[in-house]
């Protein structure tokens, strides 16, 4: 089931755009980062180049032990149905119970994303009707949002080179607390749709940005930080092979200077991999369908992962009424901070803006700038440590058990551990490479036991897995540096005297 969003939002955000010529600075913007490593030229018509405008709907599942208004359990892959209660199938005189851990992560997630967190915000229905959503509404926030106003700085390399990296940055229009629906399960061999309400009512916070990017890897930037700081905060466990973060692509083209294009939304993306390809995708499909004298329709697509393309899924040419109507079963959400926090007042009962403030962890962003600081490695090597799940603890108990200075340690990982992990597809948890396995041959090449291209050697060893250490790798192939003079030198006279015929044209040059 697609994860519905606020296309009321959208669509007012792409008619600032089309009301008139698009701002100096958007056009400026977005050629310049075009410019940079993704370039859309001039097309067939010789006009000046085209101006990609990308904005994204974000869909993070809350991480909380039950769901945003009944006390029904949240777990993956739950026996279908079982996780359902009164409420979650709308049965008639059940009621929303607010989830507080909900609020509390949607206000962590606001300020960690720089938003103006409302005091008092409010809920509303939105009316649609699927099978996967048995009241035929949806609870969520349209007009007053829990967060507002907010910006995520991320980073990015400019031609696949980690050594030339930008830092860019896209606004936050707003997030807010909504519902998720249900699933429906197509069984085309019976010709049948199966509904499974487990995730009906599952709490979800949509992330709404501004359309500031203007490619598939600046978007699939922002969502791997986005994914990174949701992650350190525990808001959300951001899996997005679980659906727990899923996608809705916003793109349009046009030339500079020129009103924005009709966009369309891709929906329900849920890879980093395939949300770069999908925005790329769409792109340079709009691109060739104006150049070729056709036009772009308003419509909802899928990218579909395994023709690398993206299919039509429904037009929106008939604005849909979602008849937005206050929810009249909850009272408007009325957060506190220091100053408004009234001195009676139960501190178990109330959310405490200032409080939640006080606890954020350290950001994404603070982290690398503490591990360049602290082990003295490069900007980019920070980066790389952060965006790969489970490097940084990695990397800090290799340095941890080795004599070997970070600086070198990050070369052996980065470039040798990492390789082997990307070419076999395994996560760093999968590596059958362990840190101690790993300081532990650094240690023999720091003691100058072995030669660098020997510990090559025993690394690739190691990799088959067969549960022998370094040492042991080392004495079996005979890897050892020799470090008698005498013996080195005795070995060499053997050779030469073993190739005297050789010599003997050495000498005569």
């Amino acid at each position: 089931a697609a994860a519905r969003g606020c296309g009321g939002v959208w669509r007012r955000a792409w008619q600032r755009g089309a009301g008139g010529p698009a701002p100096a600075p958007r056009g400026q913007r977005a050629v310049a980062c075009n410019a940079r490593g993704g370039a859309v030229p001039a097309g067939k018509s010789g006009l000046a180049p085209w101006v990609p405008v990308v904005g994204l709907e974000i869909h993070a599942q809350i991480s909380s032990n039950s769901k945003l208004f009944s006390g029904s359990q949240v777990q993956f892959a739950a026996a279908p149905n079982s996780l359902v209660s009164f409420f979650d199938a709308s049965l008639p005189g059940t009621l929303p119970v607010l989830n507080r851990r909900c609020v509390e992560a949607a206000v962590m997630t606001g300020l960690a994303l720089n938003c103006s967190i409302n005091k008092r915000s409010l809920f509303d229905r939105k009316h649609y009707f699927y099978a996967d959503l048995p009241a035929g509404y949806q609870i969520t926030q349209q007009r007053v949002p829990i967060a507002v106003n907010g910006s995520l700085s991320y980073s990015l390399c400019i031609d696949n080179k980690m050594s030339q990296m930008v830092t860019k940055t896209v606004r936050i229009k707003q997030i807010q607390l909504e519902q998720d629906s249900g699933k429906s399960l197509h069984d085309d061999t019976r010709n049948q749709t199966l509904v499974d309400l487990n995730r009906a009512g599952v709490g979800l916070m949509e992330v709404v940005m501004e359309p500031d990017m203007c490619c598939g890897e600046e978007a699939a930037a922002a969502v791997r930080e986005l994914q990174l700081i949701l992650q350190t905060l525990g808001s959300s466990q951001a899996v997005m092979a679980e659906g727990q973060l899923r996608v809705d692509a916003n793109v349009s083209v046009h030339h500079p200077g020129e009103h924005y294009g009709v966009r369309t939304e891709v929906k329900n993306i849920n890879s980093l991999r395939f949300l770069a390809k999908a925005v790329d995708y769409e792109i340079q499909r709009q691109i060739e369908e104006l150049e070729n004298g056709g036009t772009i329709l308003n419509e909802t697509r899928a990218f579909d992962s395994k023709l690398g393309c993206t299919v039509p899924m429904r037009d929106k040419e008939g604005k849909q009424d979602y008849r937005f109507m206050p929810e009249p079963n909850l009272p408007p959400l009325i957060l506190y901070d220091a100053k408004s926090l009234p001195a009676n007042m139960n501190h178990q009962q109330v959310v405490n803006i200032d409080w939640i403030h006080e606890r954020l962890p350290d950001l994404p962003s603070v982290k690398r700038a503490k591990l360049v600081e602290r082990y003295g490695i490069l900007p980019e090597h920070g980066f790389t440590l952060l965006n790969e799940d489970g490097l940084t603890e990695f990397f800090e108990n290799v340095v941890k058990q080795t004599q070997m200075k970070p600086k070198k340690v990050i070369g052996w990982i980065l470039n040798d551990l990492l390789s082997y992990l990307k070419q076999h597809s395994l996560t760093v948890k999968e590596s059958p490479v362990s840190s101690f396995l790993l300081a532990d041959l650094l240690n023999l090449l720091e003691k100058k036991e072995i030669s660098s291209t020997a510990a090559k050697q025993v690394l690739a060893e190691l990799w088959k897995g067969e549960g022998k250490t370094p040492f042991e790798i080392v004495k079996e192939k005979k890897l050892e540096l020799m470090q008698d003079q005498k013996e080195l030198e005795q070995i060499c006279q053997a050779v030469i005297d073993g190739q005297e015929n050789e010599v003997i044209m050495m000498v005569l040059g």
